[in-house]
């Protein structure tokens, strides 16, 4: 891994590469593709389930009022769409024993 304990789209075209033998261009194409198709299922308002992985899962939050922490002014939050991810069982038991 390239940075700061940071994994890259260019670290993983490279450990395709590495690992299976795609060339170069092929990892980063098949990198691409696949975050491609992520996207495409959340601006559908899908969820994606990677099996033995985790879910990444839409939420629409509902317009509330926040409040400046430093100086107690009521701000009003907008409604949103949040993307959040759940590991799955088995990621979260390889995770925690290591």
């Amino acid at each position: 891994m390239s940075g700061e304990e940071t994994l890259t789209r260019a670290d993983l075209a490279e450990l395709i590469n590495r690992h299976i033998g795609f060339s170069r261009a092929e990892s980063a194409t098949l990198v691409e593709q696949i975050l491609e198709v992520m996207t495409d299922a959340f601006l559908r308002g899908e969820n994606v389930k990677i099996s033995g992985f985790g879910t990444f899962v839409l939420r629409d939050k509902n317009g509330r009022v926040g409040r400046n922490p430093k100086t107690g002014v009521e701000v009003p939050i907008t409604p949103r769409r949040v993307l959040t991810f759940r590991p799955s069982q088995i990621m979260r038991d390889r995770i925690t024993t290591r």
